[in-house]
């Protein structure tokens, strides 16, 4: 791993624990989640995927993932990363896929 790789794994990480202490993941999940797909996609905003790779392995239309993304911007759950066809989603931590999950985590 090289030292630029390594210094953005530390600067998720930051922001996964601030983000964790700011927002309870009960309203990330309440921003996020219309249903699983938005959740997985939400949750494959790792920062390391473009936002067509991303809504096609969540397997959610574009235009609808796109709307997705952006409330999720708008509502500081998620920040984008480049410009054009490079741009990125990175989200402030992950949720777990259901609630009964999220409970069992916490």
């Amino acid at each position: 791993m090289n030292p630029d790789q390594r210094f953005g794994q530390l600067l998720q990480c930051l922001i996964q624990v601030i983000a964790r202490a700011a927002i309870p993941e009960e309203r990330v999940r309440s921003i996020v989640a219309t249903g699983r797909k938005q959740i997985t996609a939400f949750n494959l905003c790792d920062g390391t995927r473009t936002l067509t790779e991303v809504a096609r392995k969540a397997r959610l239309d574009q235009g609808n993932f796109s709307r997705a993304a952006t409330r999720w911007v708008q509502s500081g759950v998620a920040f984008r990363i480049g410009e054009g066809r490079d741009t990125r989603l990175l989200h402030i931590f992950p949720i777990a896929p259901n609630l009964a999950a999220a409970r069992k985590n916490a």
